[in-house]
């Protein structure tokens, strides 16, 4: 009994301690409040902007990071201990020399009551628009989710002001904004209040923070990058609605600093193996931490884009995307200086690209293609009268590419392929044997009359494929071989033909009109190299359709033709056209200006705004590379010629 007394006093002292020890730390936190006031997130701006004194300076005086000065300036973030006494003096000091304006008088007041506007409330900047959360649900998912970093509400209002400058970039000419920007904004979806993805990193005192678009914060508790995962899919908010009806929503996308790198175990950069390899290798620690929880990854490994997923249950999401900057996932020839931004610029200008085009999966060649898919899934769910459920349908999706390859007719087979197997090994394919449809690849030295002329016309190369694939029928099944076909410009297929008979140098230009041109000026429209054709070739339908065009009689010999086709790339033309006409829009430039004005605001427009200049690349990239894609030559370790 009295031992048992003993143990009882014992563990009351023990509690009592600890009771004290949590009371006394609480204290001191109150006291810390107390003793280390900061002004509003506003008047911070304010101060340091009337002393003249730049974020980097502070930065520098606070041993602190720019981007961490700009957090708290905006009130994204909070600065702590002992760095915020430090804030907090300079902040004092600062209110002591240049204090606050003072009230508009009465009169002011009440004009401004007209408006319904306070006379102290600005009108919000200008920002480019990326769509901020639903206020909403971003107070529910903050009521709900622990780890949400308490920022002001002007930081969780619609309209978001992602950038730290007090000014825009965006020129002020007249139509500068686009008249419906949010023609391909998608719609405001609770389960994803925080947006399509975040850039995750680490601040100057070690917090792991996630910067989500519309201008948000989130503390992220996850100390590996297993927890990470789990985080993201459990309470970071992050993903996208899914853009077609049978489609699924878009798994959420993490972007990694290079500080979020080095917290996580994760090389900064990969070595010069590494990088051939395109991933680390298979025994990495990381790796191994999320094989010893369960989660997977794709065939290409940890990677610059790495996909990591477990088994879907149900309808719940179970795949993480991450973006490694670093290991140049955002490479400088489509994405610019994107890769060198700080965090809350790149999550703006990736947070543009995902809203307009759609959450990137890889390259802009690779997205190009996830966004085909995405708008035209490649199965759909029927009712299981017997299970009484859903289940995958037996055949494709109408008017969707299917789940298996679409097959080849050996004319447009690529080197290699198993149906030329029979080959011999070294045996070079000619026109009569292979499909020659590349871009143009033809130049000639101008003419003294060309040299006179003051202006030239410039076409977007990239835009042009976008253009072409408007209204284009595409063979969406296996081809058929026929003899003596009957040319059609409505069938999508394969024409062996000759159209060495047609003449530039005259052509239809309309019903029973002809031209007379200089042929040796202009280029043959049938051969990637601008010569002219010589026999017999295989052609696209589109191309011997452009013979016909020009007044020319066709008569194929043989032709693979794909019955089950429609025009697969409309609704994929119809939103990257938007997106690049939206973001010229953004950057003064918009589709219907007068021709002086379009040549004027083109001048410069990458100046108004890098960033979204960056978006245009992108979205022109995506259009070039996307149409590519397809037609890709088997990649990956293992492969060989005939498999």
């Amino acid at each position: 009994m009295r031992d048992w007394c003993a143990i009882r006093g014992r563990l009351g002292g023990e509690l009592l301690s600890s009771e004290e020890e949590l009371f006394g730390a609480v204290d001191a936190l109150l006291e810390q409040a107390v003793r280390d006031p900061l002004p509003e997130p506003a008047e911070r701006k304010r101060l340091c902007e009337a002393a003249g004194l730049t974020q980097d300076q502070v930065a520098e005086a606070l041993q602190t990071r720019r981007e961490a000065v700009g957090n708290w300036e905006a009130g994204r973030t909070e600065p702590r201990p002992p760095k915020r006494a430090a804030y907090a003096r300079l902040l004092e000091g600062l209110a002591a020399r240049f204090p606050a304006p003072r009230p508009a008088d009465s009169t002011s007041t009440a004009s401004a009551g007209t408006t319904g506007r306070p006379a102290q409330e600005a009108p919000a900047p200008e920002a480019c628009p990326v769509p901020a959360p639903d206020p909403t649900a971003v107070t529910a998912s903050q009521a709900t989710a622990p780890h949400a970093t308490t920022a002001p509400a002007a930081a969780l209002a619609p309209a978001a002001t992602p950038r730290p400058t007090s000014t825009s970039r965006r020129p002020g000419a007249k139509g500068a904004v686009p008249k419906k920007t949010s023609a391909v904004a998608d719609p405001a979806d609770p389960r994803f209040a925080h947006g399509p993805l975040a850039v995750v990193d680490v601040d100057a005192d070690g917090q792991v923070l996630a910067y989500c678009t519309g201008g948000l914060v989130l503390d992220v508790p996850a100390k590996s990058i297993p927890a990470l995962v789990d985080w993201t899919l459990k309470e970071a908010g992050l993903g996208q609605p899914k853009l077609s009806g049978p489609g699924k929503d878009a798994d959420p996308l993490l972007v990694l600093t290079e500080a979020a790198l080095e917290r996580y175990g994760l090389p900064v950069v990969l070595t010069d193996e590494e990088r051939l390899a395109g991933r680390i290798p298979e025994g990495h620690k990381v790796i191994k931490q999320l094989t010893r929880r369960g989660w997977k990854l794709t065939k290409r490994g940890f990677g610059p884009w790495a996909r990591i997923y477990r088994p879907a249950k149900g309808s719940e999401r179970q795949c993480v995307h991450l973006c490694i900057p670093s290991w140049n996932a955002l490479g400088s020839r489509h994405w610019g200086h994107a890769a060198r931004l700080p965090p809350v610029e790149l999550v703006r200008l990736l947070g543009t690209y995902a809203v307009r085009v759609m959450t990137p999966r890889g390259s802009t060649a690779v997205t190009g293609l996830e966004l085909m898919t995405a708008l035209h899934p490649p199965t759909y769910a029927v009712r299981d009268e017997a299970a009484g459920g859903f289940r995958k349908a037996d055949g494709k999706a109408p008017g969707s590419l299917g789940e298996d390859p679409v097959a080849c007719a050996p004319c447009e087979a690529p080197d290699g392929h198993p149906l030329l197997a029979d080959l011999p090994r070294f045996h070079v394919r000619g026109p009569g044997e292979r499909l020659f449809e590349e871009a143009y690849d033809w130049a000639r030295p101008m003419t003294d009359a060309e040299c006179a002329v003051r202006h030239l016309v410039g076409i977007d190369v990239n835009m042009v494929f976008a253009a072409g694939a408007n209204g284009l029928i595409v063979g969406l099944g296996a081809p058929a071989y026929v003899k003596a076909p009957v040319f059609d410009p409505k069938l999508p297929g394969s024409w062996l033909v000759d159209l060495s008979h047609v003449d530039l140098s005259r052509v239809k230009v309309g019903k029973g009109k002809w031209a007379d041109l200089e042929a040796s000026l202009l280029p043959s429209p049938f051969t990637p190299k601008g010569e002219r054709p010589d026999g017999r070739a295989w052609y696209a339908t589109p191309t011997v359709a452009y013979a016909v065009e020009l007044g020319y009689d066709v008569a194929p010999v043989e032709a693979y033709l794909r019955y089950d086709n429609g025009r697969y790339l409309d609704g994929w033309y119809n939103r990257l056209r938007d997106a690049y006409l939206i973001t010229m829009a953004d950057l003064g430039v918009e589709a219907d200006l007068a021709p002086a004005d379009f040549l004027a605001a083109m001048g410069g427009y990458k100046e108004r705004d890098p960033d979204l200049a960056i978006v245009v690349s992108a979205i022109k990239a995506t259009v070039k590379g996307g149409l590519g894609k397809p037609r890709e030559r088997p990649r990956g370790e293992g492969w060989r010629p005939g498999q």
